[in-house]
């Protein structure tokens, strides 16, 4: 099984925010592969949406303890491989960087994760927001804001990021 997580933070206040790009790609990638519409599963603490052996993962928890969804999910599957989608400020706008047990440089969400299932033994693909000039000063507050002319950009990273995130499925399937 391929459980595909999009990393956010649940609630209308935070759509479209720089910090939920991984809800939105997973959304997109959703779209284009025909997924059923995502569903609550109190079990798990995550909206899903599950087509033969991939499970798209949007949990509901905040961003800083989205490893609890995570380790949920795997408590309850066997032969697993776990993808991670999450924005990144160490990224520039609108670059995709795939990396597979690396620690989380920062980011919250994935040092939860990593915490939690207690390894950082899984793919993450990582979407550039930092701005063209130079990194914020207060890193959560422009997380949080919602795109702005930025937006043409990051619906190219999102498409680009599902082709990848397609390209790397028949690796993952050979896996299991």
């Amino acid at each position: 099984m391929i459980i595909i997580v999009g990393l956010g933070n649940p609630g209308e206040k935070y759509k479209n925010t720089r910090h939920n790009v991984g809800f939105q790609v997973i959304n997109e990638f959703a779209r284009e592969n025909d997924f059923p519409e995502f569903k609550l599963s109190k079990r798990y603490n995550s909206l899903i949406s599950e087509k033969e052996n991939i499970v798209l993962v949007k949990p509901q928890t905040f961003m800083n303890e989205s490893g609890k969804a995570v380790k949920a999910l795997l408590k309850n599957t066997m032969k697993t491989v776990l993808v991670v989608i999450h924005d990144d400020i160490d990224l520039p706008l609108g670059k995709i960087r795939i990396s597979k047990n690396r620690g989380a440089a920062g980011h919250k969400g994935v040092e939860s994760i990593i915490k939690e299932i207690g390894t950082k033994d899984f793919t993450r693909f990582r979407i550039g927001i930092s701005p063209k000039t130079e990194k914020p000063k207060n890193v959560e507050k422009y997380v949080l804001q919602k795109f702005d002319k930025e937006e043409k950009i990051i619906e190219q990273v999102i498409k680009e990021t599902t082709t990848e995130i397609k390209k790397s499925l028949a690796d993952y399937l050979a896996k299991l």
